[in-house]
């Protein structure tokens, strides 16, 4: 049977790897602890799972659910980000709900892509940015980031006949793998590149209260319901050339529900619309209820969250300086950023194979994310502390 050719720089990523081997160091009798996948542990509000079982009752739920029948998310979703970044958002022209934020990043290069026409994407970066763009048929060209310049893309280093080619650049800040955060200043500039080169520029916002504040923060009496890190639709609030994701994922512990949406500029919206429309329908209403709990409702499960991976970060890392393996400390997401020891420092894939299989703790390996990310690994902080700690004495043993 003859496929596609799209298909073939789909045949394998970093998550589908890693599931392979935790699978063989399972059939081996290893236990896994696993820091592989970013999918948060913590549950989501009881406020939430109360307006989803609710609606389970309601028949008038239980139908197709079309884009009109979303009005009260998308208003729930425009509330909310006008009150987080003081932007005006129309909730009929300027809101899209989406099955998560990956859906957005997956399907908006089919809106916006030609055959042959170029995405600037971050190198290292989040696999799905990569997989939609193959998917319409676009050409990748990746954006270096290093720890030099602050894992910043530098946007002068792009080719002129790469930015004659370019259509779309894709950021995504607090950024997953490398925890970094870009001020505003950076996002300015980005919107400036963006509109000089007719580029659409997107970002994918899904750790946007996952930030953890230098101590004394709040003590200035900075609301929680403000965001300490910035929308890029700060940097253009005519929304002349933007587009955010946003996913209920990590924030409010959604993962399984698959719930966020996309926000920003009209036609962007629309173009992704059309081909939402062509692919499925929406969540089911219930969902869509418990969402507009989330977002309207009680704040501190967030605040919870915020509080849980800082400490967990806090534990991860102090394990890790005391067995001498020096890392920064992340001011963002739920992630460890660790450059490997020299010895595997171009070889992360087999790192993280080999210490799943000798102890039973999955990692992600650095390469999996970009060529840039060679020399790196990723430890998602998705258990208790005393887990992580019992890790990192694994970890130990394996070095």
């Amino acid at each position: 049977m003859e496929f596609a050719k799209r298909l073939q720089p789909l045949q394998s990523n970093v998550f589908a790897d890693m599931d392979r081997a935790k699978a063989t160091a399972l059939a081996a009798g290893r236990e896994i602890i696993d820091l592989s996948l970013g999918s948060s542990d913590l549950p989501a509000q009881a406020h939430v799972i109360e307006a989803i079982a609710q609606s389970l009752h309601d028949p008038s739920t239980h139908g197709y659910l079309l884009f009109h029948g979303t009005q009260g998310f998308r208003q729930a979703a425009a509330n909310w980000y006008e009150n987080k970044f003081g932007i005006k958002v129309d909730p009929e022209t300027e809101v899209l709900p989406l099955i998560g934020s990956q859906e957005g990043t997956a399907h908006l290069p089919l809106a916006i892509l030609n055959p042959g026409d170029f995405a600037l994407l971050l190198d290292p970066g989040y696999p799905s940015h990569v997989g939609g763009v193959y998917l319409a048929s676009g050409q990748i060209y990746p954006m270096p980031l290093l720890a030099e310049n602050n894992f910043l893309p530098v946007l002068s280093d792009i080719p002129a006949p790469v930015l004659a080619q370019s259509r779309m650049m894709v950021l995504s800040y607090p950024h997953n793998p490398t925890a970094a955060i870009a001020p505003l200043a950076f996002f300015q500039e980005a919107v400036a590149f963006c509109q000089q080169h007719n580029i659409v520029l997107v970002h994918d916002f899904p750790y946007v209260d996952l930030v953890f504040p230098e101590a004394g923060v709040w003590e200035q009496n900075i609301p929680h319901s403000q965001s300490l890190v910035p929308s890029i639709l700060q940097a253009d609030p005519d929304k002349s050339i933007s587009i955010e994701f946003f996913t209920l994922s990590k924030s409010y512990n959604m993962g399984g529900f698959r719930i966020g949406y996309a926000i920003g500029n009209a036609e962007l919206i629309r173009a992704l619309r059309q081909v939402k429309a062509a692919v499925d329908f929406n969540q089911y209403r219930g969902i869509l209820n418990g969402a507009i709990a989330a977002l309207t409702g009680p704040q501190i499960g967030v605040e919870k969250a915020v509080a849980t991976f800082r400490q967990r970060r806090n534990t991860f890392i102090s394990a890790l300086h005391r067995i001498g393996w020096h890392v920064p400390t992340p001011q963002a997401t739920m992630y460890i950023w660790a450059q490997l020891p020299p010895a595997w420092s171009q070889n992360s894939r087999e790192f993280c194979t080999r210490l799943v299989e000798k102890t039973g703790v999955a990692a992600s390996p650095g390469a999996g994310f970009g060529k840039s990310g060679e020399g790196y690994v990723r430890f998602a902080l998705v258990h208790e502390p005393p887990v992580l700690e019992t890790a990192v004495e694994r970890i130990t043993e394996f070095l």
